[in-house]
């Protein structure tokens, strides 16, 4: 086997980066719990003493991570007065929770799957799988934290505005929604604020979940939603108006005999099914990019353990608009396309 050199150096050289990003996602999240970015955004320059008495932290250790911050760009640093600052840039992605680019919820799930190391393993060896319910609490609340500002940003705005004649019904009222696959409820409330004329159930089969999305609903004082404990087979009710699936379809069990439960529960004149997936390209080829790498890797330790977990088909966060239109037209509904997308998702409508 010959070695160039050349691209031996090349290779060592991305390792080195990505064990800074894998440290530096650690760090990251322990900036996040620790309200060190909140800090820095509200305070202009800070010497790395400032900082650490502003969140009553050690000093030395906040020097510490000041540094690895400015080496990774995450912060600037000024030599000549000694401190750090966090760009309004930064300060919007890490700080700003009502912020479309917020993403400190996504290291809140990264630090959640090391938690899991020992379980994930033993699914990558057996192939039973590992559960939904069965990973740490921190990929829950992760998982909310980094979805919800993508709703936010576009779920009333542009992505049920693009579905056939929904948005109106919903304004007008008397709408039925069942939101499957709920988790903490993100989904639904955004959509029964909006809409306060139509009713919403939000519905997962992770019942921590569903306490949590009660506990949402009931401070935002919302009269017109409701969560339960279902799976996607068999949740209670018929005649939805619309019925959404957000960012799980891919990771289920029985997506078969989910598209199927949901051809049962829609209205048949003029009912929808919205789907939100991660946006893939058909063929892995067009997939080998950091966004695919991003996909590729979360599916291989949650959605497609998951999956497997319920001896279901594992279609993994990159399944593509080919292999869900196939599954979705094989349980019965006549139509099928993709309404709109977004640089991270895919929008699809179905109708009986």
């Amino acid at each position: 086997m010959v070695i160039d050199d050349t691209k031996m150096h090349e290779f060592i050289g991305k390792v080195v980066n990505e064990w800074g990003a894998a440290e530096g996602a650690l760090i990251t999240f322990i900036g996040d719990r620790l309200g060190l970015f909140k800090a820095m955004a509200e305070s202009g320059g800070l010497t790395s003493d400032e900082l650490a008495k502003k969140t009553d932290t050690h000093p030395r250790i906040i020097k510490e991570w000041l540094a690895a911050q400015a080496a990774g760009g995450y912060v600037t640093y000024d030599s000549a007065s000694d401190t750090y600052t966090l760009p309004a840039e930064q300060a919007m992605a890490l700080t700003d929770e009502n912020s479309p680019v917020y993403v400190a919820g996504f290291y809140q799930s990264l630090v959640s799957l090391f938690k899991d190391e020992e379980k994930i393993i033993e699914a990558f060896k057996t192939g039973k799988g590992l559960g939904w319910g069965d990973h740490h609490h921190y990929l829950y609340e992760g998982t909310e934290r980094f979805f919800k500002p993508n709703y936010v940003a576009n779920l009333t705005s542009s992505w049920i505005p693009a579905l056939d004649s929904v948005e109106e019904k919903l304004k007008k009222g008397g709408t039925k929604v069942a939101d499957v696959g709920c988790g903490h409820g993100a989904s639904t409330i955004l959509m029964a604020k909006e809409y306060p004329n139509s009713s919403f159930i939000g519905f997962d089969s992770h019942k921590p979940s569903i306490e949590r999305a009660r506990e949402l609903a009931k401070k935002e004082n919302l009269q017109n939603i409701t969560f339960d404990v279902a799976k996607s087979t068999d949740y209670p009710g018929d005649d939805y108006d619309l019925v959404t699936f957000f960012d799980c379809f891919h990771d289920m069990g029985d997506p078969s005999g989910a598209a199927r439960h949901v051809l049962e529960t829609l209205r048949k004149k003029n009912g929808t099914w919205m789907l939100v997936e991660p946006f893939a390209n058909d063929k892995l080829e067009d997939n080998l990019n950091p966004l695919g790498r991003v996909f590729y890797s979360v599916s291989s330790i949650v959605c497609v353990p998951a999956s497997l977990s319920e001896n279901g088909p594992a279609l993994g966060a990159q399944a593509g608009e080919q292999r869900i239109s196939d599954i979705i037209k094989s349980a019965g509904f006549s139509k099928f396309h993709r309404a709109t997308q977004t640089p991270f998702n895919l929008v699809f409508e179905a109708k009986p």
